[in-house]
């Protein structure tokens, strides 16, 4: 069974840094490339939002994020660790919120990374950027 569990959120000033881990067990490293992973945010009274997502070869490929982070937030990938994180510069308060890290195997057809759906999720770490 695949576990998610993200770490490195904490509080900042709006335009500080964190960066975001997420670690992933029970997938094989040999294997990760056929996962897709993305990050989402849930904002006290807001729907949860897809933020940036790294598509599986096999669901499509490709790095995506939402217009709202495109310039300031990074997603990258360890495959042989079995991680994925988010970078986040320049981070404004309007980004405060849950971050949870998703997974889902993808091998064949395209997969909308930034909706899902996805059958792995984290528990989400909280992210608190101040004016």
């Amino acid at each position: 069974q695949v576990q998610l569990v993200e770490s490195g959120g904490g509080s900042v000033q709006a335009g500080g840094s964190l960066r975001l881990s997420c670690a992933a067990t029970g997938i094989s490293s040999e294997y990760s490339d056929r996962w897709s992973i993305g990050w989402f945010r849930q904002s006290p009274g807001r729907d949860r939002d897809g933020v940036a997502c790294s598509n599986s070869g096999g669901g499509g490929g490709g790095i995506y994020y939402s217009d709202f982070v495109k310039d300031r937030f990074t997603i990258s990938r360890d495959n042989g660790r079995n991680m994925v994180y988010l970078q986040m510069d320049n981070l404004k308060p309007e980004d405060t919120g849950v971050y949870y890290c998703a997974a889902n195997r993808v091998v064949g057809g395209f997969f909308p990374c930034l909706s899902g759906p996805y059958r792995s999720w984290g528990r989400g770490t909280q992210v608190t950027v101040s004016s």
